[in-house]
């Protein structure tokens, strides 16, 4: 997609009106705008339609359910930076006595 103002905006237009059916909605639209605001959206259009009063419910419990849960690629990450850190350290430290 194109990344015009304008083009962002329809496109910010269109993820409103889906969300504004939440939860009634299909796991391919649930799915569209897991994508969306995973990976399309900028800070401003997350701002602007989490600040929309028309879609600021819906979008609130779309982002509990489906946004902000740990998943289980989220705690891998975790245990592997905490890993790493344990041998960085284990490291420093091995040298140092």
């Amino acid at each position: 997609m194109s990344d015009t103002p304008a083009a962002r905006a329809e496109r910010r237009a269109e993820i409103e009106r889906v969300l504004a059916r939440y939860p009634h909605l299909t796991p391919a639209a649930i799915a569209e705008l897991t994508t969306y605001f995973e990976g399309e959206a900028s800070a401003l259009d997350v701002g602007l339609i989490a600040s929309n009063d028309a879609v600021a419910g819906p979008y609130r419990q779309f982002r509990a359910q489906h946004l902000d849960p740990l998943r289980p690629r989220d705690w891998l990450r975790a245990v592997l930076y905490a890993a790493l850190t344990c041998v960085v350290l284990i490291g420093i430290l091995w040298r140092a006595f």
